[in-house]
C-alpha cells in the first residue's frame, strides 16, 4: 500500500514509519505546516501530527493545528477517495471513571477538546472511504526522547533513575493508575486496521490500570535509584485523570471479527 504519515517525525510516528516500511508499504512523511499534501495514488493517511502538549494553553494554536487542519486533511482524503487512520486521546474521557467509546466525555484541556471537536465532526458526517479513530491511552516506548515533560512515566523515571538515582513522584502517585500501553502495541492496531473493512473510534490500551508507585518501584529496584516525593504542580491539579483503565471490549471484537472473517 502507499501511505502518508503525518507527523512521522513524532515519538509514535516513528516507530509505526519504520513498521510499514518493513511490512513493505511505501510510505511518505508530512510535517505540519507544509503546503497540503497531494494525494493522487494514496491508500491510506495516517495522520498522527498533533500539538500533543496537554498543558498548552494557546487555544488559537492548538485549534488551527489539531482540528482546522485536521478537518481539511479529511475533507482532502474524502475529495481522493484515500481512507483515513487518525490519533484520537483518551484524554477526551476527563476525570471519568468509565472509559467506553460511547461514554460521556469530559475534556478539560484544550488539547483534550481539540481531539473531542475532531472525534464529534467525524462522528457528524458521512464519507465515502473508511474513516478510523484511536483513542490512544498512556503510550510509551523508544523514540520519546523528545517529548520532554510529556514524555510517559517510564521513560521519565528510567532517565532520573539512571542520570540522578532519585526518581521524583507527585505525592498521592500511589493512588494515581493509568492504563500504560506500549507503543509496539499501538503501531500493530494500526498495521492491522489497515485491513480492516470499517469506520469507527476504538479505545487502544491494555484494559490494565497500573500505578505511578508501582512503574516508579519497578524502575527504581532495576537501577538501584530511590524514590522521593514532590507536590503536584498547580497547573495539572485541575485537569490530572487520577485514574485512566480502557474498556476494549469494541476493538477486541473488531479484531476477532476480522481474524475469523
Amino acid at each position: 500500500m502507499r501511505i502518508l504519515v503525518t507527523g512521522h517525525k513524532g515519538f509514535i510516528g516513528q516507530n509505526l514509519t519504520k513498521a510499514l516500511i518493513e511490512q513493505g508499504h511505501f510510505v511518505d512523511g508530512y510535517e505540519w505546516p507544509d503546503r497540503l499534501p497531494y494525494l493522487y495514488e494514496y491508500d491510506w493517511v495516517i495522520h498522527l501530527g498533533a500539538i500533543s502538549t496537554t498543558t498548552e494553553t494557546n487555544v488559537e494554536k492548538i485549534m488551527d493545528q489539531n482540528f482546522d487542519f485536521s478537518v481539511k486533511l479529511i475533507n482532502l482524503c474524502k475529495e481522493f477517495g484515500v481512507n483515513f487512520q487518525y490519533a484520537s486521546s483518551a484524554s477526551v474521557y476527563g476525570l471519568k471513571e468509565e472509559f467506553k467509546e460511547g461514554s460521556p466525555v469530559n475534556p478539560l484541556s484544550p488539547y483534550a477538546w481539540s481531539k473531542y471537536l475532531f472525534d464529534r465532526y467525524v462522528q457528524q458526517n458521512h464519507w465515502g472511504n473508511f474513516v478510523q479513530g484511536f483513542r490512544y491511552f498512556n503510550v510509551y516506548g523508544p523514540h520519546e526522547e523528545h517529548k520532554g515533560n510529556q514524555a510517559s512515566p517510564y521513560h521519565k523515571f528510567t532517565e532520573q533513575a539512571k542520570t540522578t538515582g532519585t526518581i521524583k513522584l507527585f505525592e498521592g502517585s500511589d493512588t494515581f493508575s493509568r492504563d500504560f500501553v506500549p507503543v509496539e502495541y499501538v503501531v500493530d492496531i494500526h498495521k492491522k486496521f489497515l485491513n480492516i473493512k470499517e469506520s469507527g473510534i476504538w479505545n487502544v490500551g491494555t484494559g490494565v490500570a497500573r500505578s505511578f508507585k508501582d512503574i516508579a518501584t519497578e524502575i527504581a529496584d532495576k537501577y538501584k535509584a530511590t524514590i522521593t516525593y514532590i507536590p503536584m504542580p498547580a497547573n495539572l491539579k485541575l485537569q490530572y485523570q487520577a485514574y485512566t483503565k480502557a474498556d476494549i471490549t469494541k476493538l477486541k471484537a473488531t479484531l476477532n471479527e476480522a481474524s475469523n472473517s
